[in-house]
């Protein structure tokens, strides 16, 4: 399968798009066939090595995807192969198969486009975090334009 790899800290000139064996679940995992891959700062710190988690190189970026699930690992009932889902914070998204932890998965609508869906997973919890969570426990900020451009993102959200 194809994927984007880096091999070495540095700026976008690291990334190589490479031919690696396609990765099979293991327990409590599934693997996703990717259509869409999110982009994030993250990715640019995993790439410069400005994030203080090492990560044994070569590895293949992205952490946040969406598609459909190819196989799942043992001990995993709740998905099937076919699911449409979007997932975060699984390193691997970069490429044409992902594997990921069971529990990372969100089922994604048929209305929501395999784009939207890795666009919106990190954007969609941060913006659920603020509204549910940092607001009621910080009332008194007055930065409340930018907290309600944070709720906005989340306002088809049912709590």
């Amino acid at each position: 399968m194809k994927a984007i790899r880096v091999a070495k800290y540095g700026g976008p000139e690291e990334l190589q798009l490479q031919e690696v064996a396609q990765p099979k679940p293991g327990e409590g995992e599934v693997l996703v066939r990717v259509h869409a891959a999110g982009v994030n700062y993250a990715d640019i710190y995993f790439r410069n090595g400005a994030l203080p988690r090492p990560i044994p190189f070569p590895f293949t970026l992205g952490i946040e995807g969406a598609g459909e699930i190819e196989a799942v690992g043992e001990g995993v009932s709740e998905l099937k192969r076919g699911d449409r889902v979007a997932y975060k914070w699984s390193l691997g998204s970069y490429a044409e198969y992902d594997v990921v932890k069971a529990a990372e998965i969100a089922p994604l609508p048929d209305e929501v486009s395999f784009d939207d869906g890795a666009a919106i997973i990190l954007q969609g919890l941060t913006a659920h975090y603020l509204v549910h969570d940092f607001i009621p426990s910080h009332a008194a900020l007055p930065c409340w334009c930018t907290l309600r451009r944070a709720a906005w993102a989340c306002s088809s959200c049912n709590g």
